[in-house]
C-alpha cells in the first residue's frame, strides 16, 4: 500500500508533518519500536510507529532518524501522547533526510494502525493475480513504446513488493527495476546464471531457489518461444534435445525471495511474467534478423571467392546497419564458435543455431545492460559453426599500430562460469578471434585465422576455451597439432625419469627444471627464484642430465625439454 493512502484513512487520525514529495511510497509492513537503534530488526519497507520513549534531548533525533533512513524505512510516525506534540528536532531531522514524518493523534493506539497496515498488505498481496498480469500483458503488448521488461519488473515492485531482475543465461543484466536498492553485482549474476544452467541441465524443477550470502532468489526460466504449459506440466523437466538447444541461450527471471512456500496462484504469476517478457524475446531475436541477413550474405561471398569488390559492396549495405552516424569505414574482426556435445549429438542439438545465439550473448560487453547493446553484432552459422562479423571503429593515424577491438584472453572471462554450468561436462564452447581487418580483401584470410585459431582453442583442455590470432605466430601453435601417441612418447621419454626420481627422493626435479628453462637458463636468477644455493641447483640440474642423458647447456636439448613440458 501507499504512504498517501494511510493519510487518507481518517480513522488513523494521521497528520503529516514532512515528506509530502515521499507519498508514493510502498509500504511493506509495520513495526513499534523505542530502542535508540531499531535497525536490526528493520529489513526495508516498514512504516515505523514510535511513542519517543528513546528521545532524552533533541540531539537525539538526528541518529534515530538517520538509522531509519538506513534501513530503509518508508515513513515514521510519533505518537503525541508521551510530549503533547512531536518535536521540532525531530521534524528537521525527518526533513534533511527526506523521510516522511506523521504525527498520531493521543487519541488512536498503535495497534489500530499496525492492524490497519498489516491487514491492507496482506490484502493487496493476496489480491487479483490475475488483474496485475493482465496489466503487465497489455504494457507488453501494446508495442515498443510500452516500456518492455523493465516496466514489468517495476509492476512487480510496485504490485507486489517483489525486487527481480532479468538476466541472460551469461548473467548479464538485461533489465531490472528502478529505484529499487543497489543493482545485482557482476559475480552475484554470474553465479545466479551458473545455478540456473546447471539446474537446467540436471532436469530440475523450477523454481530453483538460490542462496548467496543472508539473500535468497529464486530463478524462472524465460523460455524464448514464449509457451508456458499449464499448471502442474509448466515445470516438468524438458527432454534433453530440448533443453540443448535453448539453455545456453534462454534469459531468466530472478526474483529476490524464497518462492519454495508461494501459492500455486503466485507461482502462475511468475510464470506469467516469463512469459510476457518472452515477447521482449522475440522481439529482439527479430530484430537481428537483419544483421543475421548480412553476416550471412558475407559469410557466404567470402566462403565462395566472391571478388573483393562485391564482398565491399556488401560491407558498405552492413556498416551504417550496424554502426549507425559511424562517418569512417570501420575495420572488422571475425569470430568463430562452435558448441560440442561429448556423445556426439550435435545433430541432433543443432549446434550451428547454438553456437550463433551463444555469439551473439557473448560477444556484448558483460557490463551492458539492455537487449540494445547487442545492435552492432552480426552473426551468421554454417553447418555446426557460428562465424560473427564485428565492426569496429577505424583506427585513426594517431595510433601507434596497436590493436583495438576484441581479445580473445578476455573474450570469455566474465561468462566462463555460467557456461561450463550450462555445458554440465559433456558439452564444449570454443572460440577463435581473427586480427581486424582494414578491407575486403582482408575477410578469406581473417575467417581462416579464426577457423584456425578456434582448433587450437579446441585442442585445450576446459569445458570453455578461446584463442586469439596472436598464438597463430607462436611456437605453441604446433604443440595441439601433434599426435596423441607422439605426444604421449615423446614427453614419457623425458619427463618420466624425473618424475619417478622426484616420487622416491621429493628432489624437486621437474620444478627445478621449469623455473631454469623460466629463467633462459641463468644460474643465478634460478637459484634467487627457487630461493636455493647455486651449488644446490647446479646439482639437481646436473642430476636431470644425469637421468635424461641431455645436456642443459645446448638449445636443442633446452628446447626439447620445453616443449615435454607445454605438451604435459
Amino acid at each position: 500500500m501507499r504512504l498517501r493512502a494511510l493519510l487518507d484513512t481518517d480513522a488513523l487520525g494521521l497528520r503529516l508533518l514532512g515528506g509530502e514529495d515521499e507519498l508514493d511510497r510502498s509500504v511493506r509492513g509495520v513495526m513499534t519500536t523505542d530502542l535508540r537503534d531499531p535497525s536490526r530488526y528493520l529489513s526495508g519497507g516498514e512504516l515505523v510507529l514510535t511513542g519517543l520513549a528513546w528521545r532524552r534531548d533533541a540531539a537525539d533525533s538526528e541518529p534515530f532518524v538517520r538509522l531509519l533512513v538506513q534501513a530503509g524505512v518508508a515513513a515514521l510516525a510519533a505518537g503525541e501522547a508521551e510530549l503533547g506534540s512531536v518535536p521540532e528536532d525531530l521534524v528537521v531531522a525527518c526533513a534533511r533526510h527526506r523521510l516522511p514524518l506523521f504525527a498520531v493523534h493521543e487519541s488512536v493506539a498503535f495497534a489500530t494502525i499496525t492492524e490497519h497496515v498489516v491487514r491492507q498488505v496482506s490484502g493487496e498481496r493476496a489480491g487479483d493475480l490475475a488483474a496485475v498480469v493482465d496489466r503487465h500483458r497489455r504494457m507488453m503488448t501494446s508495442g515498443p513504446a510500452g516500456g518492455g521488461p523493465d516496466v514489468v519488473l517495476d509492476l512487480l515492485g510496485s504490485d507486489l513488493d517483489l525486487r527481480a531482475w532479468v538476466l541472460s543465461p551469461t548473467g548479464r543484466p538485461v533489465a531490472g527495476p528502478k529505484d529499487a536498492g543497489p543493482a545485482l553485482g557482476t559475480e552475484v549474476c554470474a553465479k545466479l546464471a551458473a545455478e540456473h544452467l546447471a539446474a537446467t541441465r540436471a532436469g530440475r524443477r523450477a523454481p530453483h531457489r538460490v542462496t548467496l550470502g543472508a539473500t535468497t532468489y529464486s530463478l524462472f526460466p524465460v523460455r524464448a518461444s514464449g509457451h508456458r504449459p499449464v499448471a502442474g506440466a509448466a515445470r516438468v523437466p524438458q527432454p534433453a534435445r530440448d533443453v540443448r538447444e535453448t539453455v545456453l541461450s534462454d534469459w531468466l527471471l530472478v526474483v529476490e525471495a524464497d518462492a519454495g512456500d508461494w501459492a500455486e496462484e503466485r507461482l502462475d504469476l511468475l510464470y506469467g511474467v516469463t512469459q510476457l517478457i518472452a515477447v521482449e524475446r522475440d522481439r529482439r531475436d527479430a530484430a537481428r534478423t537483419v544483421r543475421r541477413r548480412l553476416a550471412q550474405e558475407v559469410l557466404e561471398l567470402v566462403q565462395t571467392g566472391a571478388a573483393p569488390a562485391e564482398i565491399a559492396a556488401r560491407l558498405r549495405v552492413a556498416a551504417p546497419v550496424l554502426l549507425p552516424g559511424l562517418g569512417a569505414a570501420p575495420h572488422w574482426q571475425v569470430v568463430v564458435a562452435r558448441v560440442e556435445w561429448e556423445d556426439g549429438a550435435d545433430g541432433a542439438a543443432r549446434t550451428g543455431p547454438v553456437a550463433q545465439s551463444l555469439l551473439e550473448e557473448i560477444l556484448v560487453d558483460p557490463l551492458a545492460t539492455g537487449p540494445e547493446h547487442s545492435d552492432r553484432i552480426a552473426v551468421a552459422h554454417a553447418g555446426d559453426e557460428a562465424v560473427a562479423l564485428v565492426p569496429l571503429p577505424a583506427v585513426s593515424s594517431e595510433h601507434d599500430g596497436s590493436e583495438t577491438g576484441i581479445l580473445a584472453d578476455a573474450l570469455l572471462e566474465s561468462v566462463r562460469e555460467p557456461l561450463s554450468a550450462g555445458l554440465d561436462g559433456d558439452g564444449r564452447v570454443t572460440l577463435g578471434v581473427s586480427a581486424a581487418v582494414h578491407s575486403a580483401e582482408g575477410l578469406r584470410g581473417a575467417l581462416e585465422e579464426a577457423r584456425h585459431a578456434r582448433r587450437v582453442a579446441a585442442a585445450r583442455p576446459g569445458r570453455v576455451c578461446a584463442a586469439g590470432h596472436q598464438e597463430l605466430a607462436s611456437h605453441v601453435l604446433l604443440l595441439p597439432f601433434v599426435p596423441d601417441d607422439v605426444r604421449r612418447a615423446f614427453t614419457a621419454r623425458l619427463l618420466d625419469p624425473l618424475r619417478d626420481y622426484d616420487r622416491r627422493h621429493r628432489a624437486e626435479l621437474i620444478p627445478t627444471l621449469e623455473a631454469f628453462l623460466d629463467s633462459d637458463g641463468s644460474w643465478t636468477r634460478c637459484a634467487t627464484r627457487l630461493h636455493l644455493h647455486v651449488n644446490t641447483l647446479r646439482y639437481r640440474v646436473g642430476r636431470i642430465e644425469q637421468l635424461t642423458g641431455r645436456d642443459l647447456s645446448r638449445l636443442e636439448d633446452k628446447l626439447d625439454f620445453f616443449l615435454a613440458l607445454r605438451m604435459s
